[in-house]
């Protein structure tokens, strides 16, 4: 039985695209088989505890149906769908981490090339500063130190890497190191070229956020004020009453809107720090 579910896992797992890439660009040392492993367990005990919970209840009050066991696989598979993702939301999270930082990591970069800094000294007292790509450098100087060239573990580095920017960066370096030019005087066209690609990104959402507050505030405030004084002005003229469950229902409803708008104007603003 083992060795079955190890074969289900392995196929699973070469079924997903590039999935021991991301895993490695995710920063997740795990093999593809055993991720989709615990992937599987997870859904697995979550769907079995949900529905078990669901079915107490609905026995409790009589109303359990069989439409609820029809519902338990879509939703395992739903889940277990959402849940291989994981890598993915890893790696676009530390992309996002990444852009945030790569600007002012850069200028620092150049920084200390310029004040006649070694590459190597300057690479280790940036991850030093820098959370995000700090540990993509560290990486980096840690070869080094086991003694890889400089320009294989920039190579090694720019494979996993989730952020283009950086990317870049790390191809300014390796192109400055083969050529025996100046690594300060690459790296700063680079970096003036993703602040002003960053600039861009932020006149672009400033341009958005105009309709969507006034969207906000036609739907999430205006609209839910004045649909609940008529209705309330209605429920008095007809046969209606408005009781707890209904107003309980709206309220939910209308905070359940005004999150789905946070949340359009939160991943819409682009990862920068200004």
């Amino acid at each position: 039985m083992g060795s079955i579910a190890k074969i289900l896992f392995a196929r699973i797992a070469d079924s997903v695209p590039h999935l021991r890439f991301k895993l490695k660009q995710a920063g997740m040392n795990i093999k593809p088989e055993d991720f989709v492993k615990q992937t599987f367990l997870s859904a697995f005990y979550l769907t079995a505890g949900l529905f078990s919970s669901i079915t107490l209840i609905l026995v409790k009050f009589e109303a359990f149906t069989t439409l609820l066991l029809l519902l338990v696989f879509p939703f395992f598979a739903l889940l277990m769908f959402y849940l291989i993702k994981i890598p993915d939301a890893k790696i676009l999270g530390r992309g996002k981490d990444i852009s945030k930082e790569v600007v002012f990591a850069g200028r620092f970069l150049i920084i200390e090339l310029e004040s006649g800094v070694p590459l190597y000294n300057a690479l280790q007292n940036l991850s030093k500063n820098y959370k995000a790509i700090g540990s993509y450098v560290k990486e980096i100087t840690d070869k080094v130190d086991l003694g890889t060239s400089m320009e294989d573990a920039l190579n090694e580095a720019v494979e996993l890497v989730p952020s283009d920017d950086l990317r870049k960066m790390f191809w300014q370096i390796i192109n400055s190191l083969r050529t025996g030019s100046d690594v300060s005087r690459s790296l700063l066209s680079t970096v003036d070229q993703i602040a002003k690609r960053q600039k861009i990104q932020i006149n672009e959402y400033s341009k958005k956020l105009n309709p969507l507050a006034m969207f906000y505030m036609m739907i999430a405030v205006i609209a839910p004020s004045l649909g609940m004084t008529m209705l309330i002005i209605l429920s008095s003229f007809v046969n209606f009453t408005l009781s707890l469950t209904i107003l309980l229902f709206l309220a939910a409803l209308l905070g359940f809107m005004q999150f789905m708008f946070l949340a359009t104007i939160k991943f819409s603003r682009p990862p920068i720090d200004l």
